[in-house]
């Protein structure tokens, strides 16, 4: 399984699954990350958290570990 934490930089993939249950879930939904959307890696914090990515042709930033709750191709 690939996640969005994977993704190199410069990358663009597909939303396949979201994973996590709830109140995680659903916030990852109301950002716009859903299923079968287009998700273009911009950057990565030196350490690697936050991950800005651009979704529905705005910018956001993800936590690490809210990145690896997305499956991606």
């Amino acid at each position: 399984m690939r996640t969005l934490r994977d993704a190199a930089i410069g990358e663009t993939v597909k939303v396949v699954k979201l994973h996590g249950e709830g109140a995680i879930k659903r916030r990852i939904m109301d950002m716009g990350i859903t299923k079968g959307v287009s998700v273009y890696v911009r950057k990565v914090a030196p350490l690697g958290d936050p991950v800005e990515v651009t979704v529905r042709n705005y910018e956001l930033s993800i936590r690490k570990g809210d990145a690896e709750m997305i499956e991606v191709c």
